[in-house]
C-alpha cells in the first residue's frame, strides 16, 4: 500500500527531526536574547538589528549598517552583562554587518 504524502506544518516537521528541533530552539533563544535587550538599545537603533545565530556561548547580532555597528560596539559590555544577569550564558557577542539589509 502506497503512503500518501500529507502536508505538515513547520512546527510539526521540527518536532519530528532532532536537527530541526535544535535549530528551532536556537532561533527562539536568539530572539529571546534580542527581546531581553530592547530596553537597553536606543529606539532608532532597534530597527537596525536582528537576532543572529548562537554558537555555544557566542551570540551574533546582525546589523544593517556600519554606523549602527559602531554604536553597538560601544554597548557590548553592558549588553553582555545584561544577558548574563538574565540567565543567558553569553561569553562573547559578535556583530555582523548585513550586505543587503532587510
Amino acid at each position: 500500500m502506497a503512503k500518501i504524502n500529507q502536508a505538515v506544518t513547520l512546527m510539526e516537521a521540527a518536532q519530528e527531526s532532532p536537527s530541526l528541533a535544535r535549530l528551532t530552539e536556537l532561533t527562539r533563544e536568539s530572539s529571546l536574547r534580542l527581546n531581553s535587550l530592547q530596553s537597553l538599545i536606543p529606539g532608532p537603533l532597534r530597527s537596525a538589528i536582528q537576532a543572529g545565530p548562537i554558537d555555544g556561548t557566542e551570540w551574533c547580532i546582525l546589523v544593517n549598517s556600519n554606523a549602527a555597528a559602531a554604536k553597538l560596539r560601544q554597548m557590548l559590555p553592558a549588553l553582555q552583562t545584561h544577558l548574563n544577569s538574565h540567565g543567558h550564558s553569553v561569553e562573547k557577542i559578535r556583530l555582523k554587518i548585513l550586505q543587503n539589509p532587510r
